[in-house]
């Protein structure tokens, strides 16, 4: 429980410390669209919802498919709201401002892929090579700092010079190569062999693909949507990682991830999460590579402070 606790307070202190550290923007009248906020709300929540529940009550289920059925209404009454509203929550032609959508569509891919790591890593950590919480967290700090050091010092000099579309889809890539080498953990493993290299190697595709995919969603906007666009490509992300999530959950039960007894059974189910979700990175770097245009060298100043959980 202490893992949820302890952000109550880090949350408090971020609201007390935003009105003296944030800079006062310029305001407008306008109008709030609720029913857009709501509904989008809904139908992303619904389809997460029904994609978690379905390896338990199955995908044949009638409950499966309400839920899931609900969730495309509810996004349909969303893109109809965002239509029809004179001041929606999302203007609908932002993406057909240069590389955004692709941009999202890489975002996505890359939660999906990169979320399901973290967490099927710590299981196999924790079940089947036996460690404890804190030594299975401490397990995670190599990855945890080749990301800070790759994000701050490496990805912005390469994007200086090769440009992001490159470093995007190479780090996509990367990504794949490194899940598909945790792919081959062993009931029998060690962390030094089985784990240690095969991160590293995921973390630095991490690294790549973040910033630069980040940052060409937000410059591919017109400089007043750039908080628009931040917003979108953030709910890629996370959007991606809660489908991801259960998506690569339901694979591993199917693949005997639900045998907590049998540790071969349950070490091949997690082998098989992340061979799925090296197949989601893989696929987004072939989509990266067909759908964002090539672009002029850009900074990526408004990404370089964003840090990935």
């Amino acid at each position: 429980p202490w893992v949820f606790y302890i952000n109550i307070p880090i949350a408090a202190l971020a609201l007390v410390a935003t009105p003296a550290l944030m800079p006062a923007g310029g305001t407008r009248r306008g109008s709030l669209d609720v029913l857009g906020a709501v509904t989008v709300t809904v139908g992303l929540g619904a389809a997460v919802y029904g994609i978690v529940r379905a390896p338990e009550v199955g995908w044949a289920a009638g409950q499966t498919w309400l839920v899931l059925a609900a969730a495309v209404v509810a996004l349909a009454a969303f893109v109809a709201i965002q239509a029809s509203r004179r001041e929606p929550l999302m203007r609908l032609s932002i993406f057909r401002a240069r590389n955004l959508a692709a941009a999202n569509v890489a975002q996505l891919l890359l939660g999906g892929a990169w979320i399901p790591m973290w967490f099927f890593l710590n299981l196999y950590l924790q079940q089947v090579l036996g460690f404890s919480a804190f030594p299975s967290g401490a397990a995670l700090l190599p990855m945890t700092i080749l990301i800070m050091l790759g994000m701050i010092a490496l990805a912005p000099r390469a994007i200086a010079r090769f440009g992001p579309k490159p470093m995007v889809v190479t780090g996509l890539a990367v990504l794949a190569a490194g899940l598909g080498w945790l792919a081959l953990v062993r009931p029998d493993g060690t962390f030094t062999v089985d784990v240690l290299p095969a991160s590293l190697v995921a973390a630095l595709g991490m690294s790549l693909a973040f910033i630069p995919s980040l940052g060409t969603a937000i410059s591919s906007a017109r400089p007043e949507e750039g908080g628009l666009a931040s917003g979108i490509v953030n709910t890629s992300y996370q959007i991606g990682s809660a489908l991801g999530l259960a998506a690569m959950t339901a694979v591993a039960s199917a693949a005997g991830a639900d045998q907590l007894s049998d540790l071969p059974a349950l070490t091949d189910g997690y082998s098989t999460a992340f061979l799925a979700a090296g197949i989601t990175a893989a696929a987004g770097a072939v989509i990266a590579g067909i759908t964002l245009r090539g672009a002029r060298r850009q900074p990526v100043a408004d990404a370089e402070a964003v840090t990935v959980g």
